[in-house]
Protein backbone atom coordinates (compact mmCIF):
# COMPACT_ATOMS: atom_id res chain seq x y z
CA UNK A 1 0.00 0.00 0.00
CA UNK A 2 1.77 3.18 -0.82
CA UNK A 3 1.71 6.32 1.16
CA UNK A 4 -1.39 7.91 -0.99
CA UNK A 5 -3.66 5.12 0.00
CA UNK A 6 -2.57 4.91 3.67
CA UNK A 7 -3.42 8.87 4.15
CA UNK A 8 -6.61 8.51 2.86
CA UNK A 9 -7.58 5.16 4.83
CA UNK A 10 -6.36 7.53 7.86
CA UNK A 11 -8.52 10.51 7.11
CA UNK A 12 -11.85 8.14 6.48
CA UNK A 13 -11.12 6.31 9.44
CA UNK A 14 -11.17 8.98 11.71
CA UNK A 15 -13.78 10.85 10.41
CA UNK A 16 -15.76 7.49 10.83
CA UNK A 17 -14.58 7.78 14.29
CA UNK A 18 -15.56 11.42 15.07
CA UNK A 19 -18.93 11.13 13.50
CA UNK A 20 -19.43 7.40 15.55
CA UNK A 21 -18.51 9.52 18.49
CA UNK A 22 -21.31 12.27 17.37
CA UNK A 23 -23.93 10.36 17.25
CA UNK A 24 -23.55 8.39 20.02
CA UNK A 25 -23.36 11.81 22.17
CA UNK A 26 -26.29 12.70 20.43
CA UNK A 27 -28.02 9.48 21.41
CA UNK A 28 -26.83 9.59 25.13
CA UNK A 29 -27.65 13.13 25.28
CA UNK A 30 -31.28 12.46 24.07
CA UNK A 31 -31.15 9.27 26.41
CA UNK A 32 -30.50 11.66 29.51
CA UNK A 33 -33.22 14.21 29.13
CA UNK A 34 -35.50 13.70 32.04
CA UNK A 35 -39.12 12.01 30.77
CA UNK A 36 -41.60 13.59 32.79
CA UNK A 37 -45.12 11.99 32.99
CA UNK A 38 -47.96 14.72 31.74
CA UNK A 39 -51.81 14.12 31.98
CA UNK A 40 -54.21 15.60 29.90
CA UNK A 41 -58.33 15.00 29.42
CA UNK A 42 -58.95 13.38 25.78
CA UNK A 43 -61.84 15.40 24.88
CA UNK A 44 -61.21 19.35 25.56
CA UNK A 45 -60.98 20.64 21.72
CA UNK A 46 -59.42 22.20 20.60
CA UNK A 47 -57.03 21.86 23.04
CA UNK A 48 -56.80 18.58 23.54
CA UNK A 49 -57.95 15.87 21.11
CA UNK A 50 -57.30 12.28 19.27
CA UNK A 51 -56.35 12.62 16.01
CA UNK A 52 -58.38 9.84 14.23
CA UNK A 53 -56.14 9.36 11.49
CA UNK A 54 -53.02 9.21 13.48
CA UNK A 55 -53.98 8.30 16.65
CA UNK A 56 -52.35 10.99 18.61
CA UNK A 57 -53.30 13.82 20.58
CA UNK A 58 -53.42 17.04 19.35
CA UNK A 59 -54.32 20.13 20.07
CA UNK A 60 -53.53 23.99 21.56
CA UNK A 61 -52.45 22.30 24.59
CA UNK A 62 -50.35 19.68 23.13
CA UNK A 63 -48.46 22.11 20.81
CA UNK A 64 -47.84 24.31 23.96
CA UNK A 65 -46.45 21.88 26.16
CA UNK A 66 -44.31 20.00 23.32
CA UNK A 67 -42.43 23.51 22.64
CA UNK A 68 -42.32 24.41 26.78
CA UNK A 69 -40.54 20.74 27.12
CA UNK A 70 -38.55 21.05 24.65
CA UNK A 71 -37.11 24.81 25.86
CA UNK A 72 -37.33 23.46 29.91
CA UNK A 73 -35.87 20.01 28.59
CA UNK A 74 -37.66 17.46 29.59
CA UNK A 75 -39.45 14.69 27.34
CA UNK A 76 -43.68 14.41 27.79
CA UNK A 77 -44.66 11.20 28.81
CA UNK A 78 -48.40 11.87 28.18
CA UNK A 79 -51.18 10.18 30.02
CA UNK A 80 -54.94 11.27 28.96
CA UNK A 81 -57.84 10.72 31.33
CA UNK A 82 -60.78 12.21 32.85
CA UNK A 83 -60.56 15.36 33.86
CA UNK A 84 -62.57 14.89 37.15
CA UNK A 85 -59.02 12.75 37.74
CA UNK A 86 -56.18 15.08 37.00
CA UNK A 87 -55.46 17.23 39.76
CA UNK A 88 -55.84 14.21 42.36
CA UNK A 89 -53.54 12.64 40.00
CA UNK A 90 -50.76 15.02 40.32
CA UNK A 91 -51.73 16.04 43.57
CA UNK A 92 -50.53 12.64 44.75
CA UNK A 93 -47.83 12.19 42.05
CA UNK A 94 -49.16 9.84 40.03
CA UNK A 95 -48.45 12.58 37.02
CA UNK A 96 -45.99 15.16 37.68
CA UNK A 97 -47.93 18.03 35.76
CA UNK A 98 -51.06 18.23 33.65
CA UNK A 99 -52.68 20.74 31.25
CA UNK A 100 -56.46 20.14 30.22
CA UNK A 101 -57.86 24.15 30.63
CA UNK A 102 -57.19 23.78 34.05
CA UNK A 103 -58.45 27.03 35.71
CA UNK A 104 -56.62 28.41 38.31
CA UNK A 105 -58.44 29.21 41.67
CA UNK A 106 -57.43 29.27 44.71
CA UNK A 107 -59.10 26.01 46.24
CA UNK A 108 -56.82 23.74 43.55
CA UNK A 109 -53.99 26.21 44.11
CA UNK A 110 -53.39 24.87 47.47
CA UNK A 111 -52.66 21.35 46.52
CA UNK A 112 -50.92 21.55 43.49
CA UNK A 113 -48.92 24.79 41.75
CA UNK A 114 -49.76 26.76 38.47
CA UNK A 115 -47.91 28.07 35.83
CA UNK A 116 -48.29 31.93 35.09
CA UNK A 117 -51.53 31.84 32.99
CA UNK A 118 -51.58 30.93 29.41
CA UNK A 119 -55.18 31.42 28.50
CA UNK A 120 -57.64 33.61 29.15
CA UNK A 121 -61.24 32.22 29.19
CA UNK A 122 -64.71 32.07 30.94
CA UNK A 123 -67.89 30.18 31.00
CA UNK A 124 -70.27 30.29 28.23
CA UNK A 125 -74.30 28.92 27.87
CA UNK A 126 -75.14 27.13 24.70
CA UNK A 127 -78.76 26.00 23.59
CA UNK A 128 -80.23 24.22 20.68
CA UNK A 129 -81.09 26.28 17.79
CA UNK A 130 -84.39 26.11 18.17
CA UNK A 131 -84.74 27.70 21.82
CA UNK A 132 -85.38 31.15 22.42
CA UNK A 133 -85.98 31.19 26.09
CA UNK A 134 -82.42 31.51 27.29
CA UNK A 135 -80.71 34.75 27.07
CA UNK A 136 -78.81 34.97 30.01
CA UNK A 137 -78.01 32.88 32.84
CA UNK A 138 -80.92 33.67 35.05
CA UNK A 139 -83.02 31.91 32.40
CA UNK A 140 -81.45 28.83 32.99
CA UNK A 141 -83.18 28.67 36.74
CA UNK A 142 -85.57 25.45 36.97
CA UNK A 143 -84.43 23.74 33.60
CA UNK A 144 -82.18 20.78 33.50
CA UNK A 145 -78.11 22.31 32.75
CA UNK A 146 -75.29 19.57 31.55
CA UNK A 147 -71.94 20.37 32.77
CA UNK A 148 -69.00 18.95 33.41
CA UNK A 149 -67.97 16.78 36.26
CA UNK A 150 -64.95 18.79 38.47
CA UNK A 151 -65.46 21.84 36.46
CA UNK A 152 -65.36 25.47 37.52
CA UNK A 153 -68.57 25.71 35.43
CA UNK A 154 -70.03 22.95 37.32
CA UNK A 155 -69.03 24.97 40.82
CA UNK A 156 -70.74 27.85 39.63
CA UNK A 157 -74.24 26.57 38.44
CA UNK A 158 -74.16 24.78 41.83
CA UNK A 159 -73.38 28.16 43.72
CA UNK A 160 -76.15 30.27 41.49
CA UNK A 161 -78.83 27.46 41.85
CA UNK A 162 -78.15 25.33 44.35
CA UNK A 163 -81.68 23.09 43.75
CA UNK A 164 -83.36 25.73 41.85
CA UNK A 165 -82.22 23.77 38.70
CA UNK A 166 -81.12 20.36 37.52
CA UNK A 167 -77.60 20.28 37.15
CA UNK A 168 -76.28 17.29 35.21
CA UNK A 169 -72.32 16.89 35.89
CA UNK A 170 -71.08 14.53 32.15
CA UNK A 171 -67.62 12.94 32.24
CA UNK A 172 -66.68 14.16 29.00
CA UNK A 173 -68.10 16.93 26.88
CA UNK A 174 -69.25 14.85 24.27
CA UNK A 175 -71.58 13.44 26.39
CA UNK A 176 -72.79 16.67 27.20
CA UNK A 177 -73.38 17.95 24.29
CA UNK A 178 -74.68 14.63 22.84
CA UNK A 179 -77.86 15.43 25.76
CA UNK A 180 -78.18 18.73 24.80
CA UNK A 181 -78.77 17.34 21.47
CA UNK A 182 -80.36 14.96 21.85
CA UNK A 183 -82.84 17.16 24.41
CA UNK A 184 -81.93 15.29 27.83
CA UNK A 185 -80.85 18.96 28.92
CA UNK A 186 -82.46 22.36 28.08
CA UNK A 187 -78.83 23.77 28.12
CA UNK A 188 -75.12 23.32 28.42
CA UNK A 189 -72.99 25.43 30.62
CA UNK A 190 -69.20 25.21 30.11
CA UNK A 191 -66.23 26.92 29.13
CA UNK A 192 -66.47 29.61 26.51
CA UNK A 193 -64.20 28.36 23.76
CA UNK A 194 -65.02 24.39 24.27
CA UNK A 195 -68.60 25.83 23.86
CA UNK A 196 -67.92 27.66 20.69
CA UNK A 197 -65.79 25.32 18.83
CA UNK A 198 -68.58 22.62 19.62
CA UNK A 199 -71.17 25.20 18.24
CA UNK A 200 -69.44 26.20 15.25
CA UNK A 201 -68.30 22.41 14.06
CA UNK A 202 -70.48 19.38 15.06
CA UNK A 203 -73.07 21.33 16.55
CA UNK A 204 -73.50 24.09 13.74
CA UNK A 205 -76.99 24.73 12.33
CA UNK A 206 -78.20 22.69 15.90
CA UNK A 207 -76.98 24.93 18.38
CA UNK A 208 -75.94 28.54 19.41
CA UNK A 209 -74.21 30.51 22.52
CA UNK A 210 -76.45 32.85 24.09
CA UNK A 211 -75.58 35.12 26.67
CA UNK A 212 -72.35 37.25 27.77
CA UNK A 213 -69.00 35.75 29.06
CA UNK A 214 -69.40 34.43 32.69
CA UNK A 215 -66.68 34.60 35.30
CA UNK A 216 -63.66 35.48 33.50
CA UNK A 217 -60.92 32.67 34.24
CA UNK A 218 -57.47 31.84 33.13
CA UNK A 219 -56.07 28.53 32.30
CA UNK A 220 -53.07 27.51 34.11
CA UNK A 221 -50.44 24.31 33.88
CA UNK A 222 -50.98 22.06 36.53
CA UNK A 223 -47.39 20.85 38.62
CA UNK A 224 -46.89 18.91 41.33
CA UNK A 225 -45.83 20.61 44.22
CA UNK A 226 -42.68 18.74 44.26
CA UNK A 227 -42.27 19.70 40.72
CA UNK A 228 -38.71 21.02 39.38
CA UNK A 229 -40.34 22.01 36.22
CA UNK A 230 -42.38 25.18 37.31
CA UNK A 231 -39.42 27.91 36.93
CA UNK A 232 -38.56 26.36 33.78
CA UNK A 233 -41.81 26.27 32.24
CA UNK A 234 -42.77 29.46 33.43
CA UNK A 235 -39.44 31.10 31.66
CA UNK A 236 -39.95 29.00 28.39
CA UNK A 237 -43.80 30.37 28.13
CA UNK A 238 -42.91 34.06 28.86
CA UNK A 239 -40.08 33.04 26.07
CA UNK A 240 -42.65 32.11 23.72
CA UNK A 241 -44.94 35.10 24.43
CA UNK A 242 -41.60 37.73 23.91
CA UNK A 243 -40.73 35.35 20.12
CA UNK A 244 -43.84 35.14 18.73
CA UNK A 245 -44.15 31.24 19.24
CA UNK A 246 -47.38 31.99 21.55
CA UNK A 247 -49.09 33.68 18.89
CA UNK A 248 -48.06 31.44 16.50
CA UNK A 249 -49.89 28.29 18.10
CA UNK A 250 -52.37 30.03 19.34
CA UNK A 251 -53.46 31.70 15.88
CA UNK A 252 -53.17 27.99 14.50
CA UNK A 253 -55.99 26.51 16.74
CA UNK A 254 -58.53 29.73 17.05
CA UNK A 255 -57.60 31.43 13.76
CA UNK A 256 -56.37 34.52 14.99
CA UNK A 257 -53.97 35.81 17.34
CA UNK A 258 -54.96 36.88 21.16
CA UNK A 259 -54.64 41.06 20.52
CA UNK A 260 -57.27 40.46 18.31
CA UNK A 261 -59.39 39.06 19.70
Amino acid sequence: MNNTMTTHLSKTLISSAIALAIGSSSAAMAQDMPVVDVATDPSFVPFEMMDSETGEMVGFDMDMIDEIAERAGFEVNLTTMEFSGIIPAVQTGSQEIAIAGVTITDERAEIVNFSDPYYDSGLRIIVRDDNDDVATIDDLEGMSIGTKIGSTSYDFLQEKFGDDADITPYPGTSDMYMALLGRNVDAAFYDAPNVAYFSETRGEGRTKVVGPLYEGQQYGIVFNQDSEWLEPANEALAAMRDDGTYDEIYTKWFGESPDSE
